[in-house]
């Protein structure tokens, strides 16, 4: 049963994937994921009081673009992009995707598919200087502590899915106070009660939460539900909840334009 305060609350999906078979799909540790296109995602999430999202490349879709560019196109400008790109990208580049809507740079740490963790600090800044971007991590927080003075240093940074792992949870809760953005997803893909972690993350740094459905779940193991947007506003209460599920990640994200 629904929160009776649920759908009152605006919703900006900062982590979802769409997977459309017209363009390029490149298998992971030999999985692929099945379709889930923009129909399928708004029909998914009809019963929320949705004001955009951020659509996240997934490391089944490598370095495409075309793919990204046409789910901003179908979705609106309420939505943005969060993409996987070579270390060589052309600057012409990184300012045609700015205008498509493309946001920040993910590096797949955990899955792969994306750029080298290499060269995170150096593509970090250039994207913040030229187009105003962030980056992104898919990354397991038992291995957060080798890069965490690195993820301390950089301009605007967000780490996927509560950083899975209460082992590292510590650094991150460190990280968050220092004003890295930790994403408030894939609540079935960690190993701790997640009521408890967005407590405590949201009194070490009220703006470091963003929540997002993380539809459809590729490989989660228990995939999205309702409920953990529920969950989200029983850990926090009304005013923190607000930030967490649309606030904070309108500021980080920039969208184009705001839904109504």
């Amino acid at each position: 049963m629904q929160h009776p305060a649920a759908g009152s609350f605006p919703v900006f999906d900062s982590h979802f994937h769409i997977v459309d078979r017209r363009f390029p799909l490149v298998p992971n540790q030999g999985y692929l994921p099945d379709d889930f296109t923009c129909a399928d995602y708004l029909r998914r999430t009809a019963g929320l009081n949705l004001v955009g999202g951020a659509v996240v490349s997934g490391s089944f879709q490598a370095l495409d673009q075309a793919y990204l560019v046409d789910a901003l196109a179908t979705l609106g400008p309420a939505f943005v992009g969060v993409t996987q790109l070579p270390a060589s990208v052309s600057d012409e580049e990184l300012r045609r995707l700015d205008q498509a809507g493309v946001r920040a740079v993910r590096f797949n740490v955990k899955r792969g598919g994306s750029e080298g963790v290499e060269h995170l600090e150096r593509m970090a800044f250039r994207v913040h200087e030229l187009v105003g971007w962030h980056v992104e991590l898919y990354i397991d927080a038992r291995d957060v502590d080798d890069l965490a003075a690195t993820l301390a240093g950089l301009p605007a940074v967000s780490i996927d899915h509560l950083g899975l792992s209460r082992e590292g949870f510590p650094t991150l809760l460190k990280l968050a106070e220092q004003g890295v953005r930790v994403k408030a997803t894939g609540f079935g893909r960690v190993d701790f009660e997640v009521k408890s972690a967005l407590r405590e993350l949201a009194a070490a740094n009220p703006d470091a939460l963003m929540f997002g459905t993380d539809l459809p779940s590729t490989r989660a193991p228990r995939p999205y539900q309702d409920r953990d947007l529920e969950t989200v506003i029983e850990a926090l209460g009304e005013e923190l909840a607000r930030k967490a599920l649309a606030h904070n990640a309108l500021e980080f994200y920039r969208p184009r334009q705001r839904a109504a």
